[in-house]
């Protein structure tokens, strides 16, 4: 495997971005790699899984390519008062990908995302919003009912953040950054569904969160994997948890 530390420059963000990138090396020039966009959480960068996970050793035997992008506190959202996280997480990263590393694969079959956390959240945005590229989605402790964190009671410090991000709180329900309403949605529209696999903690603070979206999934007929197990908010679980997702996505070595 290689490990690569990218930085280049988003025309969307107006800034230079970093990634880190595994790639295997034994591979032909005219065999294509399999995708997964690794997300990190609130208080994380591109180094996350890096320094708190094996993730380097726990792919070093597979044919995938993973990238680990850093997006800062964008919530990967095109934010309401800031910068258009989500064009650049959704559009204009993939592109930049394949034009860096050119033996990835295009084929929805062989792309993914996960994330943790706030990245659990990005994840299935992706994953639901865009599902004509990722064919499988993942998310540990994900945050997946934001409408229920901006209408949380907040100090006048945090009400700001959340409004700079999704804009007031009466406006997320139902919006495109509402999963709920994107499950929902993509389900009626007729276009490919991708597969999804959750795990949360019991003792997590947000299990309510994963236990609603499990609720609403199954509701709506996905291809749900969901799984829960004694656990917190930490990276000892998360560390397990990838090992289970790279299980989960049956990779060909």
């Amino acid at each position: 495997m290689a490990l690569l530390n990218v930085s280049f420059f988003s025309d969307i963000l107006g800034m230079n971005m970093q990634m880190n990138v595994i790639l295997p090396q034994a591979v032909s020039s005219d065999k294509k790699i399999p995708v997964l966009y690794l997300l990190h959480g609130m208080s994380d960068d591109h180094c996350a899984w890096l320094k708190n996970t094996a993730i380097e050793r726990y792919v070093s035997d597979l044919n995938l390519a993973v990238i680990m992008p850093t997006t800062h506190l964008g919530w990967y959202t095109d934010m309401a008062h800031g910068n258009k996280y989500w064009t650049f997480i959704s559009d204009e990263l993939p592109k930049i990908c394949h034009a860096l590393f050119n033996n990835l694969s295009d084929n929805r079959e062989d792309n993914f995302v996960a994330g943790l956390s706030m990245g659990g959240y990005g994840a299935l945005k992706m994953g639901l919003a865009k599902s004509e590229s990722f064919s499988a989605i993942a998310s540990l402790s994900g945050a997946l009912d934001v409408s229920a964190i901006c209408l949380f009671n907040h100090t006048t410090e945090e009400n700001e953040f959340w409004t700079n991000i999704f804009g007031e709180s009466h406006q997320v329900k139902g919006s495109d950054n509402d999963l709920l309403a994107l499950a929902t949605n993509l389900k009626l529209s007729g276009k490919p569904l991708p597969k999804i696999f959750i795990w949360c903690g019991t003792e997590d603070f947000l299990y309510d969160q994963n236990i609603t979206m499990k609720n609403h999934l199954e509701q709506l007929n996905y291809d749900l994997t969901y799984e829960e197990s004694p656990g917190d908010h930490t990276w000892y679980h998360w560390d397990v948890q990838i090992q289970r997702v790279l299980q989960w996505l049956n990779i060909r070595k």
